[in-house]
C-alpha cells in the first residue's frame, strides 16, 4: 500500500518539495515551477492541515481529489480545505515545464479575523469533488495580481497591520473567485443543463420507486450522492438556475406527489403521509399548508 504523507505545517510542505523555509510560518505563496516532489513512484498521496489555492499550468501529472481528476493544461484554479485527501499521478512520458502558483494558508493565521468563519461558507472549497474553476486570461491576471499583493505584504516588515491587510486581500480574492464560479455556471450551459435533467430524473425515480415508506424522504446528501456531486455544488447549481435550493425542490416534489394522491385516490391523509416518507402525518399536513395555503383536506374537497 502506498504511503500517504501528512503535512502538519506549511514548513513541512516546503521541506518536502525542496523549497526554502517559508518567509511566514502561516501563509506562503509558492512558485509552482520550483516545486520538486522527491518521490520516484508515479503516484503521490497526501493530507494537509492547511488551506491551499492552486493556479497551475502544464503540470506533468493528473491531480486527483474526490472522484474527479484534472489535467492542468490551461488556467485552472482549485481550492482545497484542511484534511482533504489528495493525490498526484505522474506522467513521466511527458516533458513539460509546470508554471503557476500555490497559496497555502494555515487556519491559525485566520484566528481573530472575520474570515475564520466566513471562509467555510465559500462553497468552492468543497467543489474539489467535481468542479475546479477554469479562468479566462483576464480573470487569471486578476487572480495573479491578488496572489502577488498577498506575497508583497508578508514579505515586508511584519507589523500590527500585516494580518488585516492580508485578510482583506484574501477576502477580495475569494469574492472574485465566487464571481468567476457563477460565470462558469452560466457559460457551461450544456454541462449544467445535463446535471439539471439528471437531478429531475433522480428525484422522480426516488418518488416513483414506491419505497418512500421504507426509505423515508430523500435527503439533499442522498440525491447528490446518486448524482456523484457534492451537496454544496448541487445546491449552488439549482440556486443559480432555478432560484431554489435542493431542499425546496424536494419539498415541491412531495407536494406534487401529494396532490396527485389527494385528487386521484381515496387514501387517507395519514396514509398518503406515510407513503411519502413522513413518520408523522402532522408534519406532512404542516408542510402542505405552508406550500399551498390549504390543508390536505381542503385541497381534496376541490375534487369531490
Amino acid at each position: 500500500m502506498k504511503e500517504t504523507f501528512r503535512f502538519h505545517s506549511i514548513s513541512d510542505f516546503h521541506a518536502f518539495c525542496g523549497l526554502p523555509n517559508p518567509e511566514h510560518p502561516l501563509i506562503s505563496l509558492i512558485d509552482y515551477s520550483k516545486v520538486k516532489y522527491p518521490v520516484n513512484d508515479h503516484e503521490l498521496k497526501w493530507v494537509q492541515n492547511f488551506y491551499s489555492i492552486g493556479l497551475k499550468r502544464n503540470v506533468n501529472a493528473k491531480f486527483n481529489y474526490g472522484q474527479q481528476e484534472y489535467d492542468f493544461d490551461s488556467g485552472v484554479l482549485c481550492f482545497v480545505s484542511p484534511l482533504q485527501f489528495l493525490s498526484l499521478e505522474m506522467k513521466p512520458e511527458v516533458e513539460v515545464e509546470p508554471t503557476g502558483y500555490l497559496l497555502l494558508i494555515h487556519p491559525d493565521f485566520l484566528w481573530g479575523t472575520s474570515l475564520i468563519r466566513k471562509i467555510k461558507s465559500y462553497e468552492f472549497f468543497s467543489y474539489q469533488i467535481n468542479e475546479a474553476l477554469f479562468l479566462s486570461d483576464k480573470e487569471e491576471r486578476i487572480i495573479v495580481d491578488l496572489f502577488k499583493n498577498i506575497e508583497k505584504e508578508y514579505q515586508t516588515n511584519i507589523d500590527k497591520f500585516t494580518q488585516d491587510l492580508i485578510v482583506a486581500q484574501l477576502e477580495l480574492f475569494l469574492i472574485y473567485s465566487e464571481r468567476f464560479y457563477e460565470r462558469q455556471f452560466f457559460t457551461r450551459k450544456k454541462s449544467s443543463h445535463e446535471l439539471l435533467v439528471r437531478f429531475e430524473e433522480v428525484l422522480s425515480q426516488y418518488f416513483d420507486s414506491g419505497n418512500l415508506l421504507e426509505k423515508g424522504i430523500p435527503s439533499v446528501k442522498t440525491i447528490a450522492e446518486q448524482m456523484n456531486i457534492s451537496p454544496n455544488y448541487l445546491g449552488t447549481l439549482l440556486r443559480i438556475h432555478t432560484r431554489q435550493n435542493t431542499q425546496q425542490h424536494i419539498q415541491n416534489k412531495i407536494i406534487d406527489s401529494a396532490k396527485e394522491r389527494l385528487s386521484t385516490t381515496s387514501l387517507s391523509v395519514s396514509e398518503i403521509a406515510y407513503e411519502l416518507g413522513f413518520e408523522h402525518p402532522q408534519s406532512f399536513s404542516k408542510l402542505f399548508k405552508q406550500k399551498t395555503n390549504q390543508s390536505p383536506g381542503e385541497f381534496r374537497k376541490l375534487f369531490n
